[in-house]
């Protein structure tokens, strides 16, 4: 019985033989085999989940540009919606109409600023008799400790009430010191407390006009005034910040306190009712927005928030590319994982108003914390690009270009003065956006890095020495430098290479004439990548 051979017939398109093929066309039939059934559909599921995002920014956009506006044309400012009258000395009980202020000062290895905050602190127009200033000093450096604490002390011979405290750990970070600095029994008396951050700098009149919205209305809880940044012209990388904050303040903040008297504390520049506090639970370390924690639980128990747009204080900004990734990392995983933990309790409350509830919930937490950060990177850094690749999948030009550019321009208006960086700020906000999405997905699901919390760096007055010195022709204080390779960021290295060659593929097969955005975006990653984002010195 002769051998039977079984063959199995292969269509011959399919034969994978390295003689007729080479990888390249291998794997383009791959491609091709996966793009129809899988690749395509997902792509435009992706196009429109990205697009229902973005019309829900651009209408939370929308409604905040007509509040503001008829906020500045038709609401009364703070002291005529607010009860205010100026604090004045009385003869009769000398300084008792004053009720007595804790400044706290948190700090952490702050070389460069602990006497300016502590400095402008001791300067402020109250009482003496009146005022306690609590210097929180969680610094691990020794030397460090010495000199703050000998700052502490030369003020406190010249007649002012300041503390020096210290704790045996970092439990809690920012939140454990101040919730450890209010047990303080010299604390007692006190009935409001003030925060500043070790780069922050009062003006004297800063109490006297921020306290009366406080004495005079017992429903207020917090008292917030506007940062103002000194170092705002020092590079790009700082130029780009005083664009995004500048919206924040300029509209976030002013729309919050006019609408709802709610709005995220952030974090110092602001005065607290202590009673206030208590009754929030007081401060907790949960996450790594104590701040914004504490706000929202204030706002759940019924009481106000106060924005002062016109009250400045200056702080400065991060001035290298790797304290601003850390910054952002905090500030975009923080509210994410607060959101998480906070949603059903809101949901579930009983003393607030139900179109507050959605303010806080949607508004404020799911479209500005969450959506706007993902939506960004998420279209523009991924979904876009490979619509190039995949032109079955389209997308429509309202959503790729008129949105966008109505968002861009309402997000403007804070900074009129850096108009002309309008393009380039887009670009960076762009590589910021894969910072912030992973940051925000980390807080939603509680991964690793959740509750890391790394302190941002701070130069002080550092860089106007150096000025000064240059000027003089003189050896200016030597800044702090990283290494090439400590520069490198592969992840926006990565990002650059994959969007130059969806430039390239657009440029030579597309039809949208996206290359031009792709390239312009491939050069910022690129910047970013290589760390020099921060030693760019923008024109005035």
């Amino acid at each position: 019985m002769g051998e039977v051979s079984q063959k199995i017939m292969i269509p011959e398109s399919f034969q994978f033989q390295v003689s007729s093929y080479d990888i390249s066309d291998q794997l383009k039939l791959i491609w091709e085999l996966i793009k129809a059934p899988l690749i395509v559909p997902l792509l435009t599921l992706g196009v429109y989940i990205s697009l229902a995002m973005s019309l829900m920014l651009f209408m939370e956009r929308v409604y905040m540009g007509i509040v503001i506006i008829l906020v500045k044309l038709f609401w009364k400012k703070p002291e005529k919606r607010y009860k205010w009258e100026p604090m004045q000395d009385d003869i009769e009980s000398g300084n008792l109409n004053f009720p007595v202020v804790l400044v706290q000062i948190p700090m952490f290895n702050e070389k460069e600023v602990y006497k300016l905050s502590i400095g402008a602190a001791s300067n402020l127009s109250w009482p003496a008799d009146r005022l306690v200033i609590q210097v929180l000093d969680d610094s691990t450096d020794p030397a460090i400790k010495q000199m703050v604490e000998l700052e502490c002390q030369r003020w406190a011979s010249k007649g002012i009430d300041i503390r020096y405290q210290i704790r045996e750990n970092r439990t809690g970070y920012k939140a454990g010191a101040l919730k450890e600095g209010l047990k303080r029994s010299y604390v007692k008396h006190c009935e409001y407390v003030c925060i500043f951050d070790a780069d922050f700098q009062p003006e004297p009149d800063f109490l006297r006009r921020a306290i009366p919205f406080l004495v005079h209305n017992p429903d207020v809880a917090l008292v917030q005034a506007r940062w103002r940044f000194v170092n705002a012209d020092e590079c790009l990388l700082t130029r780009m910040q005083e664009m995004s904050l500048d919206y924040h303040f300029t509209v976030e903040q002013e729309v919050g306190s006019a609408t709802h008297a709610f709005f995220g504390f952030n974090g110092t520049a602001g005065v607290w009712r202590i009673a206030a506090i208590n009754d929030a639970g007081g401060w907790k370390d949960r996450t790594t927005v104590e701040d914004m924690d504490l706000a929202v639980r204030a706002s759940l128990r019924g009481w106000k928030f106060v924005y002062l747009g016109d009250l400045h204080v200056k702080s400065e900004l991060p001035s290298t590319f790797q304290a601003f990734r850390f910054q952002q990392h905090r500030w975009s995983c923080g509210p994410a994982n607060l959101f998480r933990k906070m949603v059903m309790e809101i949901v579930r409350n009983k003393r607030v108003k139900f179109w507050k509830k959605v303010y806080v919930i949607y508004s404020f937490f799911f479209v500005r914390k969450i959506i706007a950060h993902m939506v960004t990177f998420c279209f523009y850094c991924v979904v876009l690009p490979l619509t190039i690749l995949v032109p079955e999948v389209k997308v429509p030009i309202w959503g790729a270009v008129y949105i966008p550019s109505v968002i861009t321009i309402l997000n403007s208006v804070g900074t009129p003065r850096s108009i002309h960086l309008l393009f380039y700020w887009i670009l960076f906000e762009n590589v910021m956006s894969l910072h912030r999405t992973k940051a925000t997905l980390i807080g939603l699901l509680e991964a690793g890095r959740v509750n890391e919390w790394v302190v941002t760096e701070k130069l002080g007055n550092t860089l106007q020495k150096a000025a000064d010195a240059r000027k003089a022709n003189t050896k200016a204080p030597r800044k702090f430098r990283f290494k090439f390779t400590e520069r490198l960021n592969t992840l926006e290295l990565g990002f650059a290479a994959f969007l130059f060659l969806c430039g390239c593929y657009d440029f030579v097969n597309g039809k949208n004439n996206y290359f031009i955005y792709l390239w312009l975006q491939t050069v910022t990653f690129f910047i970013t990548g290589i760390g020099y984002v921060g030693t760019i010195i923008p024109s005035s």
